[in-house]
Formats: structure tokens, C-alpha cells, sequence
């Protein structure tokens, strides 16, 4: 009996040492990977990230490099405030504190103007259109062209350059332009030319040129996108007299052969309307 009560003390005895041996060793295996995960992240150790605002890529990418710090190109803008193809803006930003291997997302400044599409800004007032191509980002000069219309303050035509500007002609952005702009009809008589076989862009820039406007407008077909059409009726016709600022009435046809058919007869040019 006492023999067994030794045996069994002595097995208690060695199962207690195997467990405080485990214990010890994985505290010790526990205070190695703290210290080698605090190693491995560097934990507590950051870097002040350079301010590479206003540099190209490639002398950021440099400064960056040399702290450890790698970049990466987000996205980009346009300003010309500022040179292009450089860095407008960083995340972290700069003299901020980040870990080595840390990635610095920039924003840079695009080397190309983007392009505008010209809106259709005829027979809206001056002040509204000059607002809506300032929204876009183009530059509006201070004084305009004025032209005999029909109505007073209403935009007749965008030039740039001294050439028209037609809706959904591209420009790029910062592209001055100056507004044709109506101050009521003339005093002066002045012919009226020949519109016949032109687009309506075509006709309306001919028609401004002779101090007229385009008035009423019909289409034989509905106006389709890709699909030219052309005038070939005008009322007026051709030769007649009108004040500076009066109208002409047009009318499109995407069959050509019209132009001929209809060109010869001022008799039925007048029964048109």
C-alpha cells in the first residue's frame, strides 16, 4: 500500500514538471514572437513622409525611394495654375509620419488640356451663355460682337479665333472665345444670298455674315444624328432686299436632289408660305 501511495506521488510529481516546462517554454516562444513581430513591423518606428507636392513623378518617385517609401499615381486633374504632369496632392501628406514600405498615393496635374464640347448657346441671353462656357472652363472675353437681330441681348454666334464656333465643336479648356451678340434690327438695306445646299451651320454662319438671322426652320424628316441635312427652300429668296437684323425662313431636306428641284422658282419659293 505505501508502495503504491510513492508510485503515485511520483508520477503527480513528473506530470507537474512536464507542465510547468510547457508553460515556461511557451512563454518563452511568446516573448520571442512579440519581439520578433515588433522587429518584423517595425512597430514604433515611422518616417517622416517628404512633401513631393509640386515635383514630376520621377523626382517624387526618387525621394521617396530613398525613405523607403514606394508611389503609386491615383489620379489625376487639370489646373493651369500649376505645371503640368506635377503633383497636386499626396495621401499621407506631407511632414505626416508613416511606417517604411508605406505607399503614397498622389494626384497629378494633367499634361494635356481636357476638351469641351460646345453647347448650343444661340438665341439664349449673353449674360446666361457667357456663365454657361465660364462653367465649362473656357474664357469669355469682356466685350463682344454686336450684330442687327431681330431681338435685342440674345447670343447670335460664339467665335474663336474670329472663326465660328459650332455646337459640338471640341475645344480644349482655357480656350478664349468671344460672343456675336444681337442689338436689334438696322437701318440699312442689304441682299439677301443664297443659303440653298448648305447645312443649317453653314447657312446660319452665311446668313450672320450679311447681318441676318435664321427664322423659322422646318425639316421634311425629323433631324436624325449622323444623317446631313440640307436647305433647300429659304424665304427670302435669293436677291431680295431686307433690313440689317430681319430673318430668313429655311427649309432641310436630307434628299439633295431637292436643292435643283426647288432653286429655279421664285414664284414657289412664295407659295411655300
Amino acid at each position: 500500500m505505501k508502495r503504491k501511495d510513492l508510485v503515485d506521488k511520483s508520477d503527480i510529481k513528473f506530470v507537474g514538471w512536464n507542465v510547468a516546462a510547457a508553460v515556461l517554454v511557451g512563454i518563452i516562444v511568446l516573448v520571442v514572437l512579440i519581439f520578433w513581430l515588433k522587429a518584423y513591423t517595425q512597430h514604433g518606428v515611422e518616417i517622416e513622409v517628404a512633401d513631393v507636392t509640386g515635383m514630376h513623378l520621377v523626382e517624387a518617385e526618387t525621394i521617396l525611394g530613398a525613405q523607403g517609401l514606394t508611389m503609386e499615381v491615383v489620379d489625376s486633374t487639370y489646373s493651369d495654375k500649376v505645371p503640368f504632369g506635377t503633383i497636386v496632392d499626396q495621401n499621407p501628406k506631407g511632414n505626416s509620419h508613416a511606417k517604411n514600405g508605406r505607399i503614397v498615393y498622389v494626384t497629378i496635374n494633367a499634361t494635356t488640356r481636357p476638351l469641351i464640347t460646345m453647347p448650343n448657346l444661340q438665341d439664349m441671353s449673353y449674360r446666361q451663355a457667357e456663365a454657361t462656357l465660364k462653367s465649362l472652363g473656357l474664357r469669355v472675353d469682356s466685350t463682344y460682337d454686336y450684330e442687327p437681330s431681330a431681338f435685342r441681348d440674345l447670343v447670335l454666334d460664339v467665335k474663336s479665333g474670329g472663326q465660328s464656333v459650332t455646337p459640338g465643336t471640341k475645344l480644349t479648356q482655357g480656350t478664349r472665345v468671344r460672343l456675336v451678340v444681337g442689338y436689334g434690327r438696322g437701318t440699312e438695306q442689304v441682299e439677301v444670298p443664297s443659303v440653298l445646299g448648305m447645312t443649317m451651320q453653314e447657312a446660319r454662319r452665311v446668313l450672320l455674315n450679311h447681318r441676318l438671322i435664321v427664322g423659322a426652320v422646318s425639316y421634311d424628316e425629323e433631324p436624325q444624328e449622323g444623317v446631313q441635312q440640307v436647305v433647300y427652300r429659304q424665304s427670302p429668296f435669293p436677291g431680295e432686299k431686307l433690313i440689317e437684323g430681319e430673318t430668313v425662313s429655311l427649309r432641310l431636306s436630307s434628299d439633295v436632289e431637292k436643292v435643283v428641284l426647288h432653286s429655279g422658282s421664285k414664284e414657289e419659293e412664295e407659295s411655300w408660305f
